[in-house]
């Protein structure tokens, strides 16, 4: 409408190069304008609404955030919700399969997000007869909850809710080599309980350093009878693999239509958006990609994300979270094993058309980019899994292998064990190594976990670089026991990341969680990290900051580092940076441990106990900040122990005492911790 005003008012002046007789008067001309433009805005706002209603369903479909549970249970005829508190997807998981679960028993369930939901109203579901609410919490960092439950905890902080008549169970995530074993399950467990709530079945504790699934599947077959048993209702004998997803093939869909890895929105890596999340990261481009180590076999990398245009700020400390692309050549034997066109656009509908989860991905897309981008092919298949794909399999002795693994019996555990887990095989060596098996892709994509995105320690300052974000990663590649190249997902996707000389860059889908991991507010406190071999990214950045306030002028405190390597000539990381940030004395200290340089293996610990008393004075009267980075199931462990012993050795405490000591450090916040395992 608009083009054709342009091209006839240009048409109109150009006409042999004079001008014609005014057709209109100047108020005839104002008016016409005024109502041309009325309709202009009336149609591309009329537009625009619709547009908006489009985006409105769509993100209706996976988000009720504010919304009444209570509510949506009650019309939808539900008596179990199974609200999960999830960062990597595996309480997601676990949540998923009690409501599946729960069908058995005559009960209906649904999966929740608790971030979705109004959860204040929690006192309502006793509203509902025969009524259950059931948490999947899992425990993350130093003993918080995830990042999706954080509003639920804090209203549990706050509430004195009565919640008399809400019956509810817990099982809580986590992992016994952090301090903090499963914090935010116990916490809601006696929450729940201190506000009136009736526990109808134990708090159930799983640890990801031993086997989570295992846990988990030992607690839900006694957390079921007790469901049957507390309402007196019966199993019903159906089979709990019922499909929850039914396929539905686009022959003629236009492929803009068509989800090609974003999270969120549609065409949201073409039309970038702040402000950046988990559901919209930002695609920053890689503008530097380098081996850290100068020997060896292994490769440690420095990658650089440029953030120029993204609007992101960061602190030091904080992690950036990565969203990493499968192997393409798994996922293409994967589409050849089971002779299908993975280029075939689909869709995976829930069949429960009342549940809030429309699908298990984003869709419409294709099998293609459901297996590269939104689905976990690289880990081994869950103990569910191989159950619901047993079916598929022809080979009578390969079917009953298949339900003995994903049994509770100890023969079928040590199956299990020896032939998945300890031979980690993924879903394309199951497929590969059981010829029989044959399952309908819509299934395996159903039953396949979500692919998570990654967290790294950041490696840098935005006060020195607040235009980019440091990486400091180890490639993960190494042969298993039946002959197969196990390869990292992300870092091997981060590995090929490489930068070129044609001006072409890739990049790398990301955003920034935040982190508790910080330097005291005060520079002229000093500061003691610990942090072998990629524990040293923090580190980094750290280390910039207070080079940083050194020339701003600040009174900055003593800054050591604890490093540890294999060998100085082979993976001393940073090496050049590091002593000249000694040289020009922003490091006080830099003592490193080269653990195989000698006969006799050094690591950090021995260094820290070589110092004890320097190191002593320090925290005990010089209120100094100590911070550790990297393994949580050995080194953390070991130098909380050299610590215990500095302060019984040098503090004179008793070993009850030193322990004390330092969970006080902890709770003020002077002893932290970035750690995995």
């Amino acid at each position: 409408y608009g083009d054709g005003n342009i091209d006839g008012e240009s048409q109109l002046l150009s006409d042999e190069g004079q001008t014609p007789e005014p057709l209109l008067g100047s108020l005839d001309i104002f008016i016409f304008s005024l109502i041309a433009g009325l309709l202009i805005y009336w149609f591309l706002f009329r537009k625009k609404t619709d547009d908006s209603k489009d985006i409105i369903i769509q993100t209706l479909s996976i988000s009720n955030k504010g919304c009444s549970f209570e509510l949506f249970i009650h019309q939808s005829n539900r008596n179990v919700v199974v609200f999960y508190g999830s960062q990597t997807g595996t309480a997601e998981e676990f949540a998923n399969r009690l409501a599946k679960d729960a069908h058995r028993y005559g009960m209906k369930g649904m999966a929740a997000d608790p971030e979705e939901y109004d959860m204040s109203e929690l006192s309502r579901l006793k509203e509902i007869p025969n009524s259950m609410a059931v948490f999947c919490m899992a425990t993350y960092g130093e003993g918080d909850p995830t990042d999706n439950a954080q509003e639920f905890y804090d209203w549990m902080q706050g509430t004195d809710d009565d919640l008399e008549g809400v019956n509810f169970a817990v099982f809580g995530l986590g992992n016994k080599t952090y301090e903090h074993f499963n914090a935010t399950g116990k916490y809601t467990d006696k929450r729940l309980a201190e506000l009136g709530g009736k526990r109808v079945f134990d708090l159930g504790l799983g640890d990801d350093d031993s086997n989570l699934e295992e846990d988990f599947i030992s607690w839900k077959e006694q957390f079921w009878p007790a469901v049957c048993e507390f309402f007196g209702v019966e199993a019903t004998g159906e089979d709990s693999s019922i499909r929850q997803f039914e396929l539905v093939v686009h022959n003629d869909i236009n492929m803009n239509q068509v989800y090609t890895g974003e999270m969120g929105r549609l065409k949201s890596f073409q039309t970038q958006k702040p402000p950046f999340d988990s559901k919209n990261p930002f695609l920053a481009p890689v503008s530097v990609n380098r081996k850290l180590n100068k020997g060896g076999n292994r490769h440690l990398m420095h990658i650089e994300l440029d953030i120029m245009d993204s609007k992101i700020r960061y602190d030091a400390g904080d992690h950036v979270a990565v969203y990493p692309i499968n192997d393409a050549v798994v996922v293409s034997r994967i589409g050849e094993r089971l002779g299908v066109d993975l280029d075939t656009a689909i869709s995976l509908k829930n069949l429960d058309e009342e549940c809030n989860k429309k699908h298990p991905f984003p869709c419409p897309t294709t099998y293609r980019t459901a297996l590269s981008h939104y689905l976990d092919i690289n880990n081994k298949p869950r103990k569910n899994v191989l159950y619901d794909l047993a079916q598929y399999a022809s080979d009578p002795q390969e079917q009953e292998n298949m339900r003995k693994m994903a049994s509770a019996s100890p023969e079928g555990k040590a199956l299990y064990q020896s032939w998945v887990l300890d031979s980690e095989r993924n879903i394309l060596a199951i497929l590969e190594d059981l010829p029989s098996l044959n399952p309908p892709i819509d299934h395996l994509c159903e039953l396949l976990p979500r692919l998570q995105a990654r967290y790294y320690s950041i490696a840098s300052s935005s006060k020195v670089h607040p235009n980019s974000i440091h990486i400091c990663a180890v490639v993960i590649e190494y042969t298993t026991e039946t002959g197969r190249v196990y390869k990292g997902v992300a870092t091997n996707w981060l590995k090929n990341k490489e930068v070129t000389e044609n001006g072409h860059k890739h990049t790398v889908p990301m955003y920034v969680r935040r982190s508790q991991f910080r330097l005291p507010f005060k520079p002229s406190n000093p500061v003691i990290m610990i942090g072998p071999g990629t524990g040293i990214a923090p580190f980094m950045g750290f280390i910039q900051e207070r080079a940083w306030q050194k020339e701003q002028g600040k009174d900055v405190g003593e800054t050591i580092l604890y490093f540890g390597c294999r060998h100085k000539n082979e993976d001393f990381l940073y090496q050049q940076e590091l002593e000249e940030f000694e040289r020009v004395g922003v490091l006080t200290q830099l003592n490193i441990a080269f653990s195989r340089d000698q006969e006799r293996k050094i690591y950090v610990q021995h260094l820290l106990k070589k110092n004890k008393e320097q190191l002593w004075k320090l925290i005990h009267s010089n209120n100094a900040h100590i911070y550790v980075c990297g393994d949580a199931r050995n080194m953390a462990r070991d130098v909380h122990t050299a610590f215990y012993e500095i302060a019984e050795e040098v503090g004179g405490l008793t070993h009850t005492q030193a322990v004390d000591y330092f969970k006080k450090l902890m709770t003020k916040g002077r002893y932290s911790q970035d750690v995995w395992s």
